[in-house]
């Protein structure tokens, strides 16, 4: 049925309910022997009296509600649209010098509104003893809510009225002793989080749903740690600022993540900061359809700058981020460049053309195994690409140039890392001479990103297994690709030229706990539904990695979260010139002379050193 027709006969019921509550009113009053003087008057204004209500009643949007939805606000809006339209009609008696009993019109005060709401109501209840119908036939999954707050509320009033999302809300769960005992839209809170096993047992529940978008990342492990000793599937609402975009949409509700098992808070921005260096300038992304370009892109287009150019060698995802990012900010000024950093006349003709404020330099090679046997490939975009674009922003005197670095380059063993740690000290010396600043940005591996681990692991499982792991020891440090491009803008916000930006990424995780929680938020239990199998180290792969160079020292900022890595290397006439030799031997030396030579140009790189040490300690960066 569709919204004109339910609310034509919405209308048509509420003329008949609206005339037999006035009659109703006169039978009440007269011992159902209604004066022949007072049925004149009835029936010479019925139709007016009824053209008032319905007026008021369609004002105040009572032809417009999911009653389905009814609950305690519909309510109050039903009284008072009763209680203005019965004032109107006194008033219009009154000028038609019309003398009723006083009490006639409370009579049809409370009449009306026992019609009117109950017309209303009575679709909820329709819709009940559907759903219970529904619910002795279907399986419905039992559901525990975690949180009796106003998100907690929300689901529980949206499962309940809505049957079709066959889901049942049994159980909420909160820490805070004073509702323990209490109900919330007639579901019991029964207990703190230290008793979802014992509630998830004794009430056979299918589902956990975390409702508390406020709880910091910790409170959530905590929380998900417990929920994980049980085999129920577990679900989350978005974080606080997501909620109140959503505007607290169940839809939100999604699995939880990876991520959200980070033991620690997520680095915001300082928008103050980076605002202004953003706003109507023209800004350059390479690598701009990647994980982290793209969503550089997405967080640049908030600061309202004057253009984003995506510059990047597949054209299918550039076209895509175009797309999406113009649904959302339907003004901005996007260019699509479709370029190789390899090709250093093309690049240097979108830098004199454009002329953009600032350079995002994401455009790399990044996988470790591929790299080392494809040594040449490596060096070709991750070294001599990137002095490509280095050049051109010094040449056509670009204020700001961030490259994207990796943990990989600090203390590298393998060809990746050490063609980021080369770009590291070309940025560093080109800074002693150019006009332009020039800065890097080093990070941890970034969960989500196109071939991470992740990707790897969820493709092993949907294929039921084994997941592989390297090594039951090795480590990484981890952040999501929101931290990762935040890092990102607020790097170019503190930038002098010539930094090493890094981020406090909290204690590094082990992969293979990384693995064993994966497998559980699957719904699986690890070694018996999905093996997990130690396939050995690969070539160039550290035990553990690293942030910082035996010889870096750390500065503070005013980012509490940001580093900066004093590296002393400076001599850039001198890397140019073991540059133009490393491009020879990369066009005519084997894979073991492109890497014998790598070690002569970057200290600290190694091809036969395996690391199995943590390198320099966190806890001394803030000494």
């Amino acid at each position: 049925m569709d919204k004109r027709t339910k609310k034509l006969i919405l209308i048509i019921v509420d003329i008949i309910l609206i005339n037999i509550s006035f009659y109703l009113s006169f039978y009440l009053k007269f011992d159902f022997n209604i004066p022949l003087i007072y049925l004149s008057y009835i029936a010479k204004n019925f139709i007016p009296i009824t053209l008032i209500k319905l007026i008021i009643f369609s004002y105040l949007n009572l032809y417009k509600n999911f009653w389905r939805y009814a609950s305690i606000e519909e309510l109050i809006q039903i009284l008072t649209a009763i209680f203005i339209s019965n004032i109107i009609v006194l008033f219009y008696f009154i000028l038609r010098r019309v003398n009723f009993p006083q009490n006639i019109y409370i009579l049809i005060f409370i009449i009306d509104i026992l019609f009117i709401s109950t017309s209303r109501l009575s679709y909820r209840v329709i819709r009940r003893f559907k759903k219970k119908k529904l619910n002795s036939n279907n399986n419905i999954k039992r559901i525990m809510i975690i949180g009796a707050g106003d998100a907690g509320a929300r689901i529980i009033r949206e499962f309940k009225n809505n049957f079709k999302l066959n889901y049942k809300p049994v159980v909420v769960i909160d820490d805070n002793e004073k509702k323990i005992g209490q109900r919330i839209n007639g579901i019991p809170i029964l207990g703190k989080k230290t008793e979802i096993v014992n509630v998830v047992k004794n009430k056979s529940i299918d589902e956990i749903i975390i409702a508390i978008p406020s709880a910091d990342k910790k409170q959530i492990r905590d929380i998900i740690d417990e929920c994980k000793k049980t085999k129920c599937k577990i679900t989350i609402l978005p974080n606080m600022s997501e909620y109140i975009e959503s505007k607290g949409s169940i839809n939100k509700i999604r699995d939880v993540r990876i991520e959200d098992l980070l033991c620690r808070k997520e680095v915001k921005l300082k928008v103050e900061e980076i605002s202004e260096y953003l706003k109507d300038k023209n800004i350059l992304v390479t690598g701009g359809g990647g994980s982290i370009g793209s969503e550089l892109c997405r967080q640049i287009s908030k600061f309202n700058p004057k253009k984003i150019i995506i510059l990047d060698i597949y054209e299918n995802d550039a076209y895509n981020l175009l797309n999406e990012v113009k649904r959302k900010y339907k003004n901005i000024d996007i260019k699509i460049i479709i370029a190789s950093i390899r090709d250093k006349q093309r690049v240097n003709e979108v830098i004199k053309d454009l002329m953009p404020d600032i350079v995002f330099h994401a455009a790399a090679h990044k996988h470790v195994p591929l790299m080392e046997s494809n040594p040449k490939e490596a060096i070709k975009n991750n070294v001599l690409g990137t002095i490509n674009v280095i050049l051109a922003a010094h040449k056509y005197h670009v204020k700001r140039f961030v490259m994207m670095s990796t943990d990989k380059a600090v203390n590298p063993i393998n060809v990746m890392g050490a063609s980021k740690r080369l770009c590291e000290m070309y940025i560093q010396s080109i800074n002693n001479i150019s006009k332009t600043e020039f800065v890097a940005v080093r990070f941890g591996n970034v969960l989500g990103s196109n071939g991470s681990v992740i990707s790897l692991f969820k493709g092993q499982i949907s294929e039921g297994g084994p997941i592989t792991v390297t090594h039951k020891d090795v480590t990484r440090y981890f952040m999501t690709i929101q931290e990762a491009v935040q890092l990102v803008i607020q790097a170019g916000a503190m930038a002098l030229g010539g930094e090493i930006f890094i981020l406090d990424m909290g204690e590094p995780i082990k992969i293979l706990n990384l693995a064993e929680n994966l497998i559980r938020l699957s719904g699986f239990e690890p070694y018996k539904d999905i093996p997990i199998e130690i396939s050995g180290l690969r070539d160039g792969e550290k035990l553990y990695e690293e942030l910082l160079l035996y010889e870096e020292e750390v500065l503070l900022t005013n980012n509490a979260k940001i580093f900066i890595a004093q590296s002393q290397f400076k001599d850039y006439e001198l890397l140019v010139k073991e540059i133009e030799k490393l491009k020879e031997v990369t066009s005519n030396g084997s894979v073991q002379d492109i890497k014998e030579y790598l070690q002569k140009i970057v200290p600290n790189y190694d091809t036969l050193l395996i690391k199995n040490y943590r390198g320099v300690r966190r806890d001394t960066w803030r000494n």
